[in-house]
């Protein structure tokens, strides 16, 4: 499987950013759940992060939310997330991330998570809800197998912070383009690119942008103001609920779509 420093680098030569889709493991079913991820990739997608299920994410808005009830209704567990990457993983080489809160992670158990993930292929897990100092021992295992870490770093971060969060970060750092909960948006607001100017000045690790990502001048936009990718989730998770009767339609919806949004990050 490819790394990010792989990923990353062979774009920048190209002077291309990544496009990041997100979607909900399990949502709305466990095969169209698959054949999505599958169709995300095929479409342009170059790396994937991935939502474990989860009744109580509070950093996601209501699509997020809804698509997490969807996969929970169809029986979507822990467990079956690591049978869910290990078959996505036989299909594609691209970067995977799992996102998720940690209770589900304690749950499981710590040590045996990290394992599990190394084992089905993951890169990378950021934990939602988890502040960099109580990472210790989620950093002991992400270590010892092998896993990225991802950092978000918020518009509100100060500077002493966002070095500390950067000097973590061995996968790429999510950047929150606003305050809030994830959700699409019509408008990108200035703010976002003096933000990921700042962020610069302090790292030269991967920035990716998300929260509120949702139409091509957004991609563009992120990446001419020097981040190296964008994150799109909730607008692909919008396509999937408007589409739940019609499964063609709505794989030909987030191929359309997945498309459009890659060829916004070829500047």
């Amino acid at each position: 499987m490819k790394s990010y420093n792989e990923v990353f680098q062979g774009l920048r030569s190209k002077k291309e950013g990544a496009l990041v889709c997100f979607i909900v493991i399990g949502d709305p079913d466990y095969e169209t759940s698959l054949a999505i991820a599958k169709t995300m990739v095929d479409a342009g997608a170059d790396i994937l992060e991935l939502g474990l299920p989860f009744s109580d994410p509070i950093a996601d808005g209501p699509s997020i939310q809804s698509a997490d009830v969807r996969a929970l209704g169809k029986g979507m567990n822990t467990y079956r997330v690591f049978e869910y990457i290990k078959e996505l993983r036989n299909y594609t080489d691209a970067p995977i991330g799992l996102l998720s809160y940690y209770n589900l992670i304690y749950q499981y158990g710590v040590q045996n998570f990290y394992e599990k993930s190394f084992l089905a292929g993951v890169n990378s897990i950021l934990v939602a809800d988890m502040p960099i100092e109580e990472y210790d021992l989620a950093m002991v295992n992400s270590e010892k197998n092998k896993i990225d870490s991802v950092f978000m770093i918020s518009p509100i971060t100060d500077n002493k912070r966002i070095r500390k969060i950067a000097g973590k970060v061995t996968g790429f750092i999510y950047a929150v383009s606003r305050l809030g909960i994830t959700g699409a948006r019509r408008d990108l607001e200035k703010s976002t690119l003096s933000f990921i100017k700042r962020i610069r000045k302090f790292t030269n690790k991967p920035i990716c942008v998300g929260f509120g990502i949702s139409r091509p001048e957004h991609v563009k936009g992120v990446i001419k103001a020097g981040a190296d990718g964008a994150i799109v989730g909730s607008a692909i998770v919008d396509l999937i609920a408007k589409n739940l009767g019609n499964k063609k339609r709505m794989l030909e919806a987030v191929e359309g779509y997945v498309r459009e949004l890659k060829t916004a990050t070829r500047i």
